[in-house]
């Protein structure tokens, strides 16, 4: 089954198909009322139509985060599906056009036509979603930030270009440099300009405050929730809590290579006639591709076994980039390894039962 939630629609529904999962064929589709009532009804719908059953759920969980865990608590089984997916799915419909129900059809073949098994299964991981949401406030927070530091300069080209021209890259997140033009902006004429000035250096640094704040709860999260991921070389705590985050309910991935696909650091072919080559995947999870870049940079720096892998790699006629792309996928095995691991105080899932229905 395959469900398309609009949890977030003014309505408050989503629309449901069910598929047969030898033959695509549809077999029912229902309106779910996003509430406990219209979850249990889907449930007991679903139940009717097969006792062997799947749910593909689009991967949009802040929007189709509610029906999941209800169908989880319920002890239905559930996949996510990746958007991009989805999309390829929805242009191979004979229906043009684009509905609820025309979505939860696309995700449904998506599953039917590359398998169950190709799906990370979903599952209830509270405190890693809790990280990951507080890890996505953050990066929030430093955009924000980010934004309030450029305006801060613009102004400062204006009133006082000499000390703009001072501030080094990211100088305004350091608190003596924040009082340093604070100081100057004081001995300026008032105006405008000036008075909108100190009013940016006060909200960067209330919002580096809770940046800082952020980081250090993090930091602890991650180390109760997986502290063999700090152990890894180049594995800080933000690191951390965006591997922990965006695989929150995922840990399951079915192989190593599933998951560096999720990553985004699997190769693809890229080759033409008799050219046999290799190149770095576009697609994936961003954040997921950004936290393993960083562990490979800082281990590349760092780490003396990184460096004469990658002396190896580059030996054999690889460029840098090359041997860069391999080591990411390297690491992509052996951080899929240590998520795979059950965590603290959480027990082992069983494997899934057989599926002969999917529903969407």
């Amino acid at each position: 089954m395959h469900d398309r939630d609009r949890s977030g629609h003014p309505q408050g529904h989503s629309r449901s198909a069910a598929v047969d999962e030898g033959t695509g064929r549809v077999l029912g589709a229902r309106q779910i009322a996003a509430e406990d009532a219209g979850h249990l009804a889907a449930v007991r719908w679903a139940v009717e139509l097969d006792d062997e059953r799947v749910w593909a759920l689009e991967d949009c969980r802040h929007a189709s985060g509610r029906l999941e865990a209800a169908l989880i608590a319920a002890g239905e089984r559930v996949v996510r599906v990746p958007p991009r997916m989805m999309g390829a799915s929805r242009r191979a419909e004979r229906t043009p056009g684009k509905s609820d129900e025309i979505d939860a059809l696309a995700v449904a073949r998506a599953v039917v036509r590359d398998g169950v098994d190709r799906f990370s299964a979903a599952f209830l991981d509270e405190q890693a979603m809790e990280i990951r949401l507080l890890s996505d406030h953050r990066q929030d927070l430093v955009a924000e930030r980010t934004r309030a530091q450029n305006r801060l300069r613009w102004h400062l080209v204006a009133v006082c270009p000499e000390l703009e021209r001072t501030l080094k890259r990211g100088g305004l997140e350091s608190a003596r440099s924040l009082d340093r033009v604070d100081r100057k902006l004081k001995r300026l004429p008032a105006g405008a300009r000036v008075r909108v000035a100190r009013d940016e250096v006060a909200q960067i640094r209330s919002l580096t405050k809770r940046i800082d704040a952020l980081q250090h709860n993090l930091g602890a999260l991650a180390t109760t929730h997986r502290p063999e991921l700090l152990a890894e070389t180049g594995c800080g705590p933000l690191t951390a809590a965006i591997l922990i985050g965006r695989t929150a309910g995922t840990e399951h991935y079915h192989s190593d290579a599933s998951f560096a696909r999720q990553a985004g650091v699997a190769p693809i072919p890229a080759s033409s006639g008799q050219r046999n080559q290799l190149r770095l995947d576009r697609g994936g999870d961003r954040q997921l591709n950004r936290a393993l870049h960083m562990i490979a940079i800082t281990r590349a720096r760092h780490d003396p076994v990184t460096k004469e892998y990658l002396a190896r790699k580059e030996a054999e006629g690889k460029t840098k980039k090359g041997a860069l792309r391999c080591l990411k996928r390297h690491l992509a095995r052996r951080f899929h390894h240590l998520l795979r691991l059950p965590p603290r105080s959480e027990p082992s899932l069983d494997k899934p039962a057989t599926t002969k229905l999917l529903f969407t």
